[in-house]
């Protein structure tokens, strides 16, 4: 049984010709990735279905026929191939090559899906485990989106400052988050974003880092009016943390207290996801090291100043982070964090789950 298909068409202006198409010739987006730079588009209209691909040069087509029943390639007598492709996909979970990686914002964004600006928190990918991803609307009002999901192991989204207003599968009406909120999103759970505050910026991790995004047309949003707690989405539930009022209690370093989101129970320890700073009762010198032990480590400044400070290489590494800093962190790598600011406070996100020894 043939499922789909897709003519591919290489090109060398691919976000010109994706905007001609959708704007003026009456396709529509059904897939697109990867979201924070798009090089490959699945667009249908008029009865058919393209796969535009950013290439150097054109090159002869190639169709794409989706099923389970046949594999490999042919070739048409005038050179363009038919490729036969199954149609059960999920992610490619490549192998992890950490690397200790500092980012800070300098301004400078890419282009991304449905008008957003991504500034890429880890240019190496970690061999293309992870992507963190810093991410601004810098227009308010409605966004150009649509019903779409991800397939994906793992994807949080954290909102920095402003508010944005979204709408999630079986999860009831459209709701709004504001700075400090954050939402697990699980594997291929159905989701839009409707509006946000000009300027808005959230903070997206994600694993693997290439992976599809992927329309739903056939889907309505709200699909439902309430939420259905005891769902789940390939093993993990839905988590919308609301900062508001959430406790603190105190974390695994000394001297720093943390809010907890949730995410460590949803994903069953596959990932977590905590917002830390220090206490108003101590003040932070420094003395404690944490070994960072999860597969991924990664520290975000959603405001305040730090410093990141590890023995791990041959001479002490000191490095000062201000709002919008970020680190990531390979395993067995010891740090602490000194010299914080009043008013600092740091995303953290690991994978898997929060773990690590403490030393002082």
């Amino acid at each position: 049984m043939i499922n789909d298909a897709h003519v591919v068409v290489t090109t060398t202006r691919f976000a010109d010709d994706l905007d001609a198409l959708t704007g003026e010739h009456g396709f529509r987006v059904d897939a697109i990735y990867p979201a924070d730079s798009p090089s490959t588009a699945i667009v249908s209209g008029h009865g058919v279905r393209l796969r535009l691909e950013a290439g150097d040069a054109p090159g002869p087509v190639r169709l794409h026929m989706i099923t389970d029943d046949q594999h490999g390639a042919v070739e048409l007598p005038g050179g363009s191939t038919i490729e036969f492709k199954p149609f059960t996909t999920t992610y490619e979970l490549v192998e992890n090559r950490p690397s200790l990686v500092f980012s800070h914002d300098d301004g400078e964004r890419g282009h991304g899906r449905a008008g957003m600006r991504y500034r890429d928190l880890i240019p190496d990918r970690w061999g293309g485990r992870f992507v963190a991803s810093h991410i601004v609307i810098p227009e308010g009002g409605p966004v150009p989106d649509y019903v779409h999901f991800h397939k994906v192991r793992f994807q949080v989204i954290f909102v920095k400052s402003g508010w944005v207003r979204l709408v999630y599968e079986d999860q009831g009406d459209p709701f709004v988050m504001a700075a400090g909120d954050c939402v697990l999103q699980p594997p291929e759970i159905r989701h839009r974003v409707l509006e946000s505050s000009p300027g808005l910026e959230v903070i997206e991790v994600g694993c693997p880092a290439l992976h599809e995004t992927i329309a739903d047309w056939s889907m309505p949003l709200p699909n439902r009016e309430t939420s259905a707690t005891d769902r789940r989405w390939h093993g993990q539930a839905f988590v919308r943390h609301v900062a508001e009022g959430a406790a603190y209690r105190p974390w695994r370093l000394d001297g720093w207290e943390h809010r907890d989101t949730g995410i460590g129970a949803a994903t069953r320890a596959l990932a977590d996801v905590v917002v830390a700073r220090p206490t108003s009762q101590r003040s932070v010198t420094g003395q404690a090291t944490i070994t960072a032990s999860s597969e991924f480590e990664l520290l975000v400044v959603l405001s305040g100043s730090v410093s990141f400070r590890s023995d791990a290489r041959p001479q002490p590494l000191t490095e000062r982070l201000t709002e919008s800093s970020s680190v990531a962190i390979p395993p067995g790598t010891p740090y602490g964090l000194v010299d914080a600011t009043d008013g600092c406070e740091v995303l953290v996100v690991t994978l898997p789950g929060e773990g690590g020894s403490v030393t002082t």
